[in-house]
């Protein structure tokens, strides 16, 4: 019995299957099935049922995988605690919503490559909906996004929330919300969707919405006339300070957006774990900074 052999077991059992376990283990399916029917030899036991359907643990499958888990949370919290920061060469693929890239972004980053300086980084900014699934498929290890996830095998841990501000083109009188163009987040997006709603409820079907996929963008389309945004309070700092935008008070504004860094936890991965931390330390600091 080694180690490669409880980790293929694991991924079989999760999955349902030994084409999936390939697939997210980047083997071929005759590898896995190799160390799962010489795990099966070494315990003298048989460990999962097959069907066409796929395959289910036994009774002594659902025994080992419990103690599997086990041994692996051990061996991730050895490499915490006995690997050196400094030598920690492995790769965390990291999603985040464009509203944390135009934050606390950079600080994370920066302080993260302070930690593990080895590490290699990939980026992947989309929206919510998007960084949600490949957190869930395992094509990202950590998602800052829009949480919580609930999902039982996902940890979440709780970042400062954002406040949402309405925006005008300065010097302009209060507008209509009636007829007034309102830019905001993209289509597939929750304040999209929360503010969209907000609109009908109070002003009916006549309210025009103008989305957009970037934030920068959607406030120079309110400092150029085309109309009133609601976005975060700290993107439009600069151009208030230039005198091209001025916050407005239409009596009512969306609740503050909140953020979680996401990661799974099954199975637990302790370089995303304390990312994540870092993650919060970042976001802390810059926000009541």
């Amino acid at each position: 019995m080694t180690l490669d052999q409880l980790v293929t077991f694991l991924w079989v059992s999760r999955l349902g299957g030994v084409r999936r376990a390939a697939q997210e283990m980047n083997i071929s399916q005759p590898a896995v099935s190799g160390r799962i029917a010489a795990l099966e030899q070494s315990l003298g036991t048989r460990l999962f049922d097959r069907s066409q359907r796929g395959v289910t643990l036994t009774k002594k499958g659902v025994i080992l995988r419990d103690y599997s888990e086990k041994i692996l949370d051990l061996v991730e919290g050895i490499k915490a605690d006995i690997i050196p920061a400094e030598a920690e060469d492995s790769l965390l693929r990291i999603g985040v919503a464009e509203t944390i890239v135009h934050l606390w972004l950079p600080a994370f980053l920066s302080a993260l490559y302070e930690r593990y300086p080895r590490i290699r980084v990939e980026i992947v900014v989309d929206v919510t909906s998007i960084l949600r699934q490949q957190l869930l498929e395992r094509t990202i290890d950590l998602a800052v996004l829009m949480g919580p996830v609930s999902e039982y095998t996902v940890d979440n841990i709780a970042l400062p929330s954002v406040a949402l501000a309405w925006f005008r083109p300065a010097n302009r009188p209060d507008p209509d919300l009636r007829t007034t163009p309102v830019v905001t987040y993209n289509r597939n997006s929750r304040p999209y969707r929360d503010l969209r709603r907000q609109l009908i409820d109070r002003y009916g079907h006549s309210t025009q919405i103008f989305p957009t996929s970037s934030i920068h963008a959607g406030l120079e389309m309110v400092a150029s006339g085309i109309g009133v945004g609601l976005f975060p309070q700290h993107f439009a700092e600069h151009l208030v300070q230039q005198g091209r935008i001025e916050m407005f008070d239409p009596g009512w504004r969306l609740d503050d957006l909140r953020f979680t860094a996401s990661y799974l936890g099954e199975p637990r991965n302790e370089l995303s774990a304390r990312a994540a931390e870092i993650a919060l330390a970042s976001a802390t600091d810059f926000m009541t900074g």
